[in-house]
């Protein structure tokens, strides 16, 4: 999985755009494929479980308070078809990889910001925490949105994404700092979409999440880590904003993600899971900055040299994390399904 763009990001050799559009259909129809069809893999592999056998011969209108509406929508639709968790993981795994790929190709090096993707945001988000990485998935999607300036179209995809798990309704009020005409209206709006859904989401799950995250100081391991990943990126734009993002309505976006990824930092020893899940959605500001990193260099030499250093940096995160971290044995080894069936 980290070949693959690691290969295609060191290629001198583009080809047409058909042929790039192909390349990217495959590379996202294989790792849907690796995501969805994973078995006993993830940390999570288990609760997981336990939540799909929840949803199975039950009315729906029970199972859909099982978990987030979506969530728990689609599950209850794969034991009405018999698609078990597989499907479930096939779904969310398309969404999340439907959205790593509209924001990759938006960045100015794609290979490298999938690169970039690979060790964390896929193999351990994608192939984890299923219902944030769904919720991630649109998130994606709502940014590019509202790089593009359609702050309704990203308001849209973020609710959907909440759906999928409520904590991405923290992305929401970038709409508002975002938008450059009739800012009031928009506040007024956003503010009233927030505050309805957190009345249908939130407020039944509150409760849960205060005393499990907060005031049970459940810990997540290599938080400080992953929080560290997202404040480098975030400090270089901050510094070199302009060469990194030119353009005044992107920047806007990407200078709130980066103060946001930078103030997890002190919070994390107040509810390091807490922060650790809703930095989860500031993640994609590594993808931004690291495809843009060569536009702080002067010639060709030193641009590849900085690819090259992004590329050598990542292998050595995925290396670290798979040898090194806590719960890597979770994922190791990697067990795909229509195999193990087959055997």
């Amino acid at each position: 999985m980290f070949a693959l763009p690691a290969l295609a990001a060191l290629s001198p050799w583009r080809g047409t755009l058909g042929l790039q559009r192909t390349a990217w259909f495959l590379l996202g129809v294989l790792f849907t494929l690796i995501i969805g069809f994973r078995y006993q893999v993830g940390a999570d592999w288990e609760p997981y479980l336990t939540m799909y056998a929840n949803a199975l011969d039950v009315p729906l209108s029970e199972a859909i308070e099982i978990s987030d509406p979506a969530y728990a929508l689609l599950n209850w639709l794969s034991g009405q078809v018999g698609g078990e968790i597989f499907l479930v993981n096939l779904v969310c795994g398309a969404i999340v990889m439907a959205g790593v790929i509209g924001f990759c190709r938006r960045q100015p090096l794609p290979w490298l910001a999938m690169l970039v993707a690979v060790p964390f945001m896929i193999i351990v988000v994608a192939m984890g925490v299923t219902r944030q990485s769904a919720a991630l998935g649109f998130l994606l999607l709502a940014l590019v949105a509202l790089q593009d300036g359609h702050v309704r179209r990203f308001v849209v995809l973020v609710v959907i994404g909440a759906l999928f798990h409520m904590t991405a309704l923290v992305l929401l009020p970038l709409a508002m700092v975002v938008a450059s005409r009739n800012r009031v209206w928009t506040m007024l709006w956003v503010g009233l979409t927030g505050l309805g859904l957190g009345a249908a989401i939130l407020v039944e799950h509150l409760d849960r999440f205060w005393m499990l995250y907060v005031e049970g100081q459940m810990m997540s391991e290599g938080a400080q880590i992953r929080i560290a990943m997202n404040a480098l990126p975030a400090v270089l734009l901050l510094i070199f904003r302009k060469k990194l993002a030119p353009e005044e309505n992107e920047r806007r976006v990407w200078v709130w993600m980066a103060i946001v990824a930078l103030a997890c930092i002190p919070l994390v020893g107040f509810a390091s899971t807490a922060v650790d899940r809703i930095a989860l959605y500031f993640m994609p500001i590594q993808l931004y900055v690291f495809s843009r990193v060569h536009r702080l260099f002067p010639d060709r030499p030193l641009k590849t040299v900085a690819v090259a250093s992004v590329i050598l940096v990542y292998g050595l995160v995925q290396w670290v994390w798979l040898n090194h971290a806590v719960h890597a044995t979770s994922w190791l080894p990697y067990q795909f399904y229509p195999m193990v069936w087959a055997l």
